[in-house]
């Protein structure tokens, strides 16, 4: 008994040593030394679209920082402590990240409307940008010469379900023709090239670059009254996050201080005048 307590011993004290090295060779996981909420310790995970694209990210590349949501996803991230090189991006479906249940982010962004609904099953920032809808459609085509909203009712009007522009064709134009809802703008975009809807609402910085961009020989027959809920774009977040609150007060701090206003003027700023539909 006597040889085995001293051996018993010295396993403790080498066990206990191992310990300590090893807490004070592992440097804090993340900037405030909290990792609670963060789906990995250390790192920023943000979700963008599946294919996200301009003004809002260049290129489909958030990690260049480039484009409207790329900038202000990257100064939230250095107003909570993370440098560049500490940020994740991954990516997910509209629909899928405002559903109920788990997530592969800390907060995603890709101009998800604030609504009281979606807050069920998912948390919001405070707004970092208040959009308007706008209808695009092509020249020469049925939309072309409207000039009002009883001019679109006879339409066949497309958007993206589930989303504000959807939202926004039920309740301010409320037109006499079923419109038709896809899966993402871009399938939307589509339709109207391929001649199955008469034109498009989508939010007005996305139909100042499709109309100039990538819709060949199309423009902006105008701009569409709210629906009712401001059209304030929000980060979304997990129902209940921890991080929620560290969300809010960095896009509060980064519009107090101005910075944001710097990024919306930078990627969103446009001088071009559209007609309001009433």
């Amino acid at each position: 008994m006597s040889r085995i307590r001293p051996l018993i011993a010295a396993a403790g004290a080498a066990a206990l040593a191992l310990s300590l090295a090893a807490c004070a060779s592992t440097p804090s996981s993340t900037p405030s030394g909290d990792d609670e909420g963060y789906v990995t310790p250390g790192k920023l995970t943000i979700a963008t679209g599946e294919t996200a694209y301009y003004p809002y990210v260049i290129d489909d590349d958030p990690e260049s920082g480039e484009g409207f949501e790329a900038a202000v996803a990257y100064a939230v991230a250095e107003k909570l402590g993370f440098d560049a090189d500490d940020v994740v991006w991954v990516r997910t479906s509209f629909e899928s990240a405002i559903a109920p249940g788990p997530k592969s982010f800390d907060f995603n962004i890709q101009q998800y409307t604030i609504t009281d609904e979606r807050k069920q099953s998912v948390d919001f920032s405070s707004p970092y940008y208040s959009a308007s809808q706008a209808v695009v459609a092509i020249e020469g085509g049925a939309a072309d010469g409207v000039d009002s909203i009883d001019g679109l009712k006879d339409l066949v009007l497309g958007a993206m379900a589930g989303s504000t522009s959807a939202t926004t064709i039920d309740e301010v134009v409320a037109p006499n023709v079923a419109p038709n809802l896809y899966n993402s703008n871009e399938d939307a975009v589509a339709a109207l090239q391929a001649d199955l809807i008469d034109a498009i609402v989508l939010d007005l910085p996305t139909a100042y670059f499709a109309t100039a961009v990538y819709i060949e020989n199309s423009f902006i027959v105008g701009e569409l009254p709210g629906a009712g809920i401001p059209d304030e774009w929000g980060l979304l977040l997990p129902k209940g996050s921890p991080l929620t609150a560290k969300v809010t007060k960095a896009l509060d701090e980064l519009r107090e201080d101005g910075t944001l206003a710097e990024i919306t003027d930078t990627w969103l700023g446009s001088g071009q005048g559209v007609p309001l539909l009433k």
